[in-house]
């Protein structure tokens, strides 16, 4: 029954209920009650008849050409008629279940094994669904802004690769937002290449390193911020969102557009497009609520360019600036955080992987300080945002890919993606796959003072050394007068000892830690020296 006629009867009950005539309100009670149970049995039986008419009809994340995780359980599910049987056969493995009275319906497959057969999986209930060319291995998200869909024919190194793909398979999910979240996605499982070309050159490294098939599920919007990709319910740990939520909420004018724009048969205007993208909560609702639980290894994150706005808190919303209503850099890290334990929880799998793409080298600033010298240890730039996101090791099963030698200092989309990629897949074979090899740069591990000198020593070290064979670069000294100075920096084995002739007693360091600062210090690999600050100043 259609809301016109629903709204027909219960103003026909009112009618009933409400008409005064003593005379005749004994007999009014007994028409009103009989046709209220009249409107109740109709709304029932209306009810129970759409459940009745559902067809058998697995999540849209399922398709032909999917790679399914492996070595862990495999949900599988979708809707039915209430009650009905279902059963899932694949790989040898047959799981039954029963549609709830909704036509809800669920089976988890045992952990499978790694396989590069197309085999098919048979889906049976009053009808069947048979999807094939199913692959089983390592299943990745990968989601975030521009830099994420950035496309794979924009970079010729990375579009080259395409040629040379084994068992890479992509998901690529509709561009698309809803206010409330969204049970269905918008895409099908392609045996054509990630259009990412940070998501494929991760993809392609990840299948060379291991020799497993690749599932990507590409979901990104460029200019998105982390809000954007937040479920609703964030608001109850992050105040601050709750605050952006209930302002969203309150603004009829930007809910009444969203309708509108969704509504429209034509193509959206690139003014559509932006403001849409723009806003908290709803890219999640329609891009990756719908996902969940599919069995993925993890997470690959490029995102913070939107987020960089702002150097600390939430500005208050201006004609100006009503789509920047973000968290700045200081407060990300922790955010990211809660962000990552809250997708966790989504999944219900607290083993879920999150690889965080570090923002590459850039000489601009924030809206505040829009121009600064991109070398410089204290100007609001990027080097904060760096230093946020690498609070995310703090969590386990995570790692963050070091892009500090990379980068456009004028350009916030740069295209050199194949080492992104290729880096990610690295960190990708060691912290998910468990793989023994050196998939990080040098990290900061301690300070060492000697005498008018500091001794700095490095994790991941061996083989350090610089990359065009020049002194290390990127290094500065300051005191406890906070004034920083260019250090002199030397190589001793796996050490780099600083040293200025302008401070006759260093005791803080700041390597790389600029827009877009000029470094050289790598381990054997080539892969960079990590950001870094042993000081607490404010900026």
């Amino acid at each position: 029954m259609n809301s016109k006629g629903n709204s027909k009867l219960a103003s026909e009950m009112r009618s009933v209920n409400t008409s005064v005539s003593s005379d005749f309100l004994g007999q009014r009670k007994s028409i009103s009650f009989r046709k209220a149970l009249l409107v109740f049995s109709v709304l029932v039986f209306t009810t129970t008849f759409s459940f009745a008419q559902q067809a058998l009809k697995p999540a849209s994340i399922f398709s032909d050409h999917m790679v399914l995780q492996r070595e862990q359980a495999v949900p599988v599910w979708g809707m039915a008629s209430p009650n009905e049987e279902i059963t899932v056969t694949f790989a040898g493995q047959t799981k039954g279940a029963i549609a709830d009275k909704t036509g809800k319906w669920m089976v988890k497959l045992d952990p499978l094994t790694t396989s590069t057969e197309g085999r098919e999986m048979l889906i049976r209930g009053k009808t069947k669904v048979v999807f094939s060319d199913i692959l089983v291995g390592e299943v990745w998200i990968c989601s975030g802004q521009s830099n994420m869909q950035f496309s794979t024919g924009a970079v010729p190194e990375v579009k080259g690769l395409i040629p040379f793909m084994e068992n890479i398979r992509s998901f690529e999910v509709g561009r698309t937002v809803s206010i409330d979240e969204s049970e269905d996605v918008i895409g099908e499982w392609s045996t054509k290449p990630p259009s990412s070309a940070v998501a494929f050159g991760f993809a392609f490294f990840l299948e060379e390193l291991s020799d497993i098939p690749v599932g990507i599920i590409h979901s990104s919007w460029g200019s998105s911020s982390i809000e954007a990709w937040m479920p609703r319910d964030m608001g109850d740990e992050l105040p601050y969102f709750k605050e952006i939520m209930d302002e969203f909420d309150a603004d009829k004018a930007t809910q009444e557009r969203i309708a509108q724009i969704l509504s429209s048969p034509t193509k959206w205007s690139n003014q559509d497009d932006i403001f849409l993208r723009r806003q908290p909560n709803i890219l999640y609702n329609a891009m990756i609520k719908p996902l969940a639980p599919f069995a993925i290894r993890g997470l690959v994150w490029y995102q913070g360019e939107r987020n960089t706005r702002y150097l600390s808190g939430v500005p208050a919303v201006t004609e100006e600036n009503w789509f920047h209503r973000v968290a700045g850099m200081k407060e990300y890290g922790s955010i990211l955080k809660d962000w990552m334990l809250r997708y966790r929880k989504e999944w219900q799998n607290d083993e879920m992987n999150l690889l965080v793409v570090m923002l590459p080298g850039y000489g601009k600033g924030t809206v505040k300080t829009p121009e600064i010298d991109p070398e410089d240890p204290t100007e609001e730039s990027w080097a904060w945002m760096r230093e946020s996101q690498l609070q995310i090791l703090d969590l386990p099963k995570t790692a963050v890919a070091n892009t500090i030698d990379l980068g456009d200092k004028t350009n916030i989309h740069p295209t050199d993606k194949l080492p992104v990629g290729q880096r990610l897949a690295l960190l990708a074979a060691v912290t998910a796959l468990g793989q023994d090899r050196v998939a990080m740069g040098p990290m900061l591990q301690d300070v060492e003072v000697k005498g008018k000198k500091l001794i700095v020593h490095f994790s991941n070290a061996k083989g350090l050394k610089t990359s065009n064979g020049k002194a290390p670069m990127g290094f500065w000294l300051a005191d406890k007068s906070g004034e920083w100075k260019r250090a002199e920096a030397k190589l001793e084995g796996e050490t780099v000892v600083l040293s200025s002739e302008d401070i006759s007693s260093p005791m803080f360091i700041r390597y790389a830690f600029a827009g877009m600062p000029s470094v050289n210090l790598v381990n054997e690999l080539e892969l960079p020296a990590y950001p870094f600050r042993t000081d607490t100043f404010e900026p």
